[in-house]
């Protein structure tokens, strides 16, 4: 009754300048990451209302030199029905395919996949998210296979294909000593469906109000 989210949000994408160009002047051809360590499976990724999160990410991969230029592109989102990980029933469905996941793995004779530290990350936040990643894939292909069979056995299906995965993060360092609130935190957004995004924008630079109000 409550799963989907028709609501439209405010996502920012960190990227490459040339990146951003191309999306706000083609924003109908949409590269989405599909990287093993993705944190909430293969998508296009967001930072929940959150540009200067998005900005410092896209920076950090210029000092890195993975991009020439860091940039935001800001996009209007509606996540429709969303695999939700602030939201306890789709935890326990993450942890159900986990144990179907573990369980083929297993028979397989296959090891799991692990979250692993990058060396040079000094709070060992497992940036690396293989096993993570696995864990959603594995549910997304799960359902789709299962959705496929009864539409081609009954001509319809009761099972219900993902649009977008939605999680919390705690992240970096406390942000003062003895705290539990940590530098980096933040929701990021992964859209499956593209049709999630309604469009894109370059983000504004903001203005002083009250200067504004004493011109006149």
């Amino acid at each position: 009754m409550y799963d989907a989210k028709p609501n439209l949000i405010i996502g920012f994408h960190g990227c490459d300048e040339e990146t951003r160009l191309k999306l706000l002047n083609q924003p109908d051809k949409i590269k989405v990451s599909k990287e093993k360590f993705d944190w909430l499976g293969h998508g296009m990724y967001f930072w929940e209302n959150n540009y200067e999160r998005a900005s410092q990410w896209a920076e950090d991969k210029q000092i890195r030199g993975e991009i020439k230029k860091a940039a935001v592109i800001g996009a209007i989102l509606q996540l429709n029905y969303c695999c939700d990980l602030l939201d306890t029933k789709y935890i326990k469905t993450i942890q159900h395919y986990y144990q179907l996941m573990a369980a083929a793995y297993s028979k397989a004779g296959w090891p799991l996949p692990k979250n692993k530290d990058l060396p040079t990350d000094q709070y060992k936040d497992k940036i690396l998210r293989e096993l993570d990643c696995s864990v959603i894939e594995f549910m997304h292909n799960e359902i789709y296979k299962q959705a496929k069979d009864q539409l081609n056995a009954v001509g319809h299906t009761d099972y219900k294909i993902f649009d977008s995965t939605r999680g919390m993060f705690t992240e970096g360092g406390p942000a003062f000593e003895g705290a539990g609130i940590f530098e980096k935190s933040h929701i990021q957004i992964c859209i499956r469906n593209l049709n999630c995004i309604k469009g894109f924008f370059l983000p504004r630079k903001e203005t002083d109000f009250m200067k504004y109000l004493q011109i006149g």
